[in-house]
């Protein structure tokens, strides 16, 4: 007899119930969650009140709607459902450590050795039941010796097989004129099970006892596609209990080996282990001291001995810290807290440390200090750098020789300062025209350009939106000309170049069409950048638009 115990939980108004819980201020009433599937909008998820109106999963929108004036409908956030379940997993944490996530709507928890510390089964899923109550959730578990019986109890447990065959038989003539709801699957159109809050004798069996827990539920318990579920219909295997008794070689003949496997794993032959997520990885260490400390040097001396400790683990790991929180715990039990970000993430101490010795000075140190803690907030992986060809070798050496971090512990100490987010560096785009020839990028989140595109022509050091120049409107250049209030003339100019508009976009700047770009050395010593527009769909003129060194 197998010793292994699998609970399934099926959270079946999952998504309706995760809005309700986001979005307190709705209105109480019949509440769908609803997604775009084949160009319709379906139901994914309701609330008990709307199923109570009989609304069903995968119902279009506008058939709910002329069913139930009053449904409330919120469009379906998959990620958000996603996260939710992965936070009742963690839940579900305190009955097992071997928890995993059963998309889109359930949880698997393999309760081995674990249900007499709750007081036996019935008391843990009473448990269950008043957690998910008091969170405002709806469950079903169903608990058997394999994860497949259990899947099945906690869905269809309760629920009679129904039949889709018509005939001459009076039985089947009589079945075929009942209400076609009563004899389909819930989830096919047919009619909710009814389900009470406590379900726990028919949704628990016992030890040893699978065959004749499965045997009276419906074969779409086994996890079988809705075809082969109509196949099995029609041949009048409608039960787990007719699959049973009949030949494996013929049934895999007939419906294919899916339909074996599933029975087999319903039945233990077939192993399905319970998978729990790893946990993420933590990285975070502390130090306790026997008297409060306030100096800085005292904070420093300890930063030392637990910061390289942290490190450590970093690197045994192959992550390198980006974020990292510093907490000062004073003995009135209040915390002063310093964050700490990284250029690059790295695991050094000798990096991080003089970072952290920058934000000591803002720390109160108050009565005294009695805990310090360093926690890494975000962390990234740190892969080795596999350089090939000459030039690369050749970057390579000189970049070690010269000390490669250190435009990185720069970018780190002005942003332990100003914030990593306020410094930027400039990174080439692709297009011709000149004020987008660059684009501003984080310097803590980007890796510096190597090699810039040569412009055809030389660009102004300063460039900024086209300042109107007082001149005669005609292509020629002018020889003298007013610009910001003072009077110019022209000593020698170089040129044209003309540059022509983004014709698939549409910018403001550039609206004034085609231009003829000049470098014009003035009498007064200046080097401008002006152009001519040649109107487009503004009127023509003379424009600066930047100034060289």
């Amino acid at each position: 007899m197998s010793k292994r115990r699998i609970l399934s939980l099926w959270f079946p108004r999952l998504g309706a119930e995760r809005v309700m819980r986001a979005e307190r201020g709705l209105p109480p009433g019949p509440l769908a969650v609803v997604a775009e599937l084949s160009n319709m909008q379906v139901i994914t998820a309701l609330n008990a009140e709307a199923a109570a109106e009989g609304l069903r999963v995968g119902q279009p929108v506008r058939d709910a709607h002329a069913m139930c004036g009053s449904l409330l409908t919120r469009p379906r956030n998959s990620p958000a459902e996603a996260a939710f379940l992965t936070a009742l997993r963690r839940w579900a944490g305190k009955f097992s450590p071997w928890v995993a996530e059963a998309p889109p709507d359930g949880l698997v928890i393999d309760l081995s050795g674990c249900a007499h510390l709750f007081g036996g089964e019935a008391e843990l899923i009473a448990v269950i039941e008043a957690d998910c109550a008091a969170m405002g959730l709806s469950v079903r578990a169903g608990l058997a010796d394999t994860l497949g019986a259990a899947w099945a109890l906690a869905r269809h447990a309760g629920q009679a097989a129904g039949s889709d065959r018509n005939g001459d038989a009076i039985s089947q003539e009589a079945r075929a004129t009942r209400s076609k709801a009563g004899r389909r699957h819930w989830t096919k159109g047919g009619a909710a099970p009814q389900v009470s809050s406590r379900n726990t004798e028919s949704s628990i069996a016992a030890p040893g006892q699978t065959y004749g827990a499965l045997s009276p539920l419906p074969v779409a318990a086994l996890r079988l596609e809705s075809g082969v579920v109509e196949q099995l219909n029609r041949l009048g295997l409608r039960r787990i209990g007719d699959l049973l008794g009949q030949p494996r070689a013929s049934l895999a003949r007939r419906f294919g080996t899916g339909l074996v496997h599933r029975l087999d794993q319903a039945m233990g032959s077939a192993p399905e282990p319970v998978s729990p997520a790893k946990a993420p990885d933590h990285f975070a260490v502390r130090m306790t001291f026997p008297d409060p400390i306030g100096l800085k040097e005292d904070l420093m001396a300890a930063i030392d001995r637990i910061l390289p400790v942290l490190c450590a683990r970093l690197e045994a790991k192959g992550r390198g810290l980006r974020s990292l929180r510093l907490e000062a715990h004073r003995t009135d039990q209040a915390a002063e807290v310093a964050v700490v970000g990284l250029a690059r993430p790295g695991h050094d101490p000798a990096r991080i440390r003089p970072l952290l010795e920058m934000k000591i000075d803002a720390i109160d140190a108050g009565f005294g200090i009695d805990m310090l803690r360093l926690q890494a907030i975000q962390t990234e992986p740190v892969h080795a750098r596999t350089v090939t060809g000459h030039a690369e070798a050749g970057r390579a050496v000189r970049d070690r020789l010269s000390g490669a971090t250190a435009i990185e512990d720069l970018i780190g100490k002005l942003g332990a300062r100003v914030g990593l987010e306020t410094i930027t560096r400039y990174h080439p785009a692709s297009s011709h025209i000149p004020e987008k020839t660059a684009q501003v990028m984080a310097a803590a989140w980007s890796e510096p350009a190597q090699d810039w595109p040569p412009a055809p022509r030389p660009r102004p050091l300063l460039m900024w939106r086209p300042e109107p120049v007082m001149a005669p409107d005609t292509p020629a250049l002018p020889d003298r000309f007013r610009w910001r209030g003072r009077n110019w003339t022209r000593a020698h100019a170089t040129g044209p170049e003309r540059i022509a508009p983004e014709w698939w976009l549409d910018d403001p700047d550039w609206r004034s069409g085609v231009r003829d770009y000049w470098v014009m050395v003035t009498g007064e010593g200046e080097r401008l950048w002006l152009f001519y527009g040649h109107g487009g769909a503004m009127s023509s003129g003379w424009f600066c638009h930047g100034r060289f060194a």
